[in-house]
């Protein structure tokens, strides 16, 4: 822990130089995303040379759906809290929970719903799965707790060694003349601050050395009495070490090749398409030679072949024996096996990142039954239930820091066992969802464990057991049921009434 201000100012450098050490890689990783990224890395200089200028701008975009499908499949549905049976001493017993104590903790639900922290959460797990991490960070607000979300070319948390708690977080933005930064220690907040340096080609950040942050003479050290670091890390899969895997990381370089061999197509594809020209004995076209001064002709010299070759013209001269040079003919080249490069580049992408490949390539969802697609799926929906269990602690955290930022330490112990609720990762048909449910149902599964498995939220679940409880008590309600279930199963009141 720091404890004076020249400890605190190397952690600030520290965790600065963490930021500014990965922030290309960041920046790199969201370029591939949004497709803005398309090199030809593996052209050759004379393609790139000629070519590359044609070809700006163009990305055929695999890391955008690659990153999107298991993200897409994950819902945060809220946190269960442990009820007083739970908590109890085993010698003990306690009463049986309250209504809406099986499902999510409401005051939770309604922190999340303040904050718009489902959106926010969203998009932290999507920039997880493409940078390799993103933040939570817990303040207070005159509302309550205060969730935000971010970018970690922005953000940077150290941890202990020995215990791998973590020791302080750094946040920082800029304006036009500063950087400026927060401390976010266990015990409170420290603002800081540091100019931009300008240097001959434009602005450039200051080293981060321990010279370059100072203590913000505006604003004040702000204590909090949350007891933890309020910055939170999302971490991708890492290999028990401290470099998380990017869900990108092997399409980036597929995608360089595979918007090389498009660069190859549609360039053989305009060459093909275009007549090509040929003129047989003609001498070879010279260009003249202007004075720079005067603009008037002083010699002449053969036109740059690289031009004509562009302009599709070949010139052919006679042979030696003066005779003329034919060609019986011109075929343009077979451009099939460009799309197989690229069809097969695409599914060793499916096959690396457990990407169905129905997801990359429309061809391969014809004539697919159900029972086929959810086979295909299978392992798409392990990453997903990965990813769920990457980000289960993270969520428990944040919620466990929302509830000490409002004063609710009863609370936060309660989160801290609690049970973070996702929705499954799984999409099966409404035919093959309702089937599965009236058998457990049959089997004699609980009402709520059936709304849920079907995927309402906690409060829609509350909401459909309000209505049944209803049903249960109203007569005319009761007697309607009745009358239906004597026609579907052909018993009479008297069976009912014996019931």
């Amino acid at each position: 822990m720091a404890t004076t201000a020249e400890e605190v100012l190397q952690l600030a450098t520290l965790l600065s130089e963490k930021i500014t050490a990965r922030r290309p890689e960041v920046q790199e990783a969201n370029r591939y995303f949004r497709g803005q990224e398309g090199r030809m890395r593996f052209a050759s200089d004379e393609f790139r040379e000629y070519f590359a200028k044609r070809f700006v701008g163009f990305s055929d975009n695999w890391c955008m759906p690659v990153a999107q499908a298991p993200v897409e499949r994950i819902a945060y549905l809220g946190m269960r809290l442990p009820d007083a049976r739970e908590l109890a001493p085993a010698e003990e017993s306690a009463p049986l929970p309250q209504r809406g104590a099986w499902g999510a903790d409401p005051d939770l639900a309604r922190t999340w719903e303040r904050n718009d922290a489902q959106r926010g959460l969203n998009e932290a797990l999507l920039m997880m799965t493409i940078a390799k991490r993103s933040f939570a960070m817990v303040g207070t607000s005159p509302d309550g707790a205060r969730i935000t979300f971010e970018n970690p070319d922005s953000a940077a948390v150290t941890y202990d060694g020995a215990t791998g708690k973590r020791r302080a977080g750094l946040v920082v933005w800029e304006d036009d003349t500063k950087e400026y930064a927060e401390l976010l220690l266990p015990d409170g907040v420290v603002p800081l601050e540091r100019a931009k340096v300008a240097a001959d080609r434009g602005d450039r950040r200051v080293p981060p050395e321990l010279s370059g942050w100072n203590f913000s003479a505006t604003r004040e050290f702000r204590p909090h009495k949350l007891g933890a670091v309020p910055l939170v890390e999302f971490r991708n899969q890492s290999l028990l070490d401290n470099d998380p895997i990017s869900d990108i990381g092997l399409v980036m370089p597929m995608q360089d090749s595979i918007n090389l061999v498009w660069a190859y197509l549609l360039n053989a594809l305009d060459y093909a398409s275009l007549p090509g020209r040929v003129i047989l004995n003609g001498e070879m076209p010279k260009e003249d030679i202007l004075d720079k001064e005067t603009g008037e002709k002083i010699g002449e010299r053969p036109m740059e072949l690289d031009s004509l070759i562009r302009d599709r013209v070949a010139w052919l001269t006679g042979g030696n024996s003066g005779q003329p040079v034919s060609i019986a003919e011109w075929k343009p080249a077979t451009l099939d096996g460009f799309s197989k490069v690229i069809e097969q580049a695409v599914a060793h992408i499916a096959a690396q990142t457990r990407t169905p490949s129905h997801y990359l390539i429309a061809s391969s969802s014809a004539n697919v039954p159900a029972a086929g697609y959810e086979l295909a799926e299978a392992g798409l929906v392990s990453k997903a239930s990965e990813r769920i269990s990457y980000a289960d602690a993270a969520v428990r955290e944040v919620n466990r820091l929302s509830a000490l930022a409002e004063g609710d330490t009863a609370r936060a112990d309660r989160i801290a066992v609690g049970k973070v609720l996702w929705k499954k990762p799984q999409f099966r048909s409404e035919a093959q969802l309702m089937d599965g449910l009236q058998k457990m149902r049959g089997v004699g599964f609980p009402m709520r464990w059936i709304a849920e498995e079907y995927g309402l939220s906690p409060a829609e679940v509350d909401r459909v057991m309000d209505m049944i409880r209803e049903e249960n008590t109203d007569p005319t309600l009761e007697r309607m049921g009745r009358d239906v279930a004597a026609l579907t199963t052909g018993r009479g009141d008297a069976a009912f009434a014996e019931e």
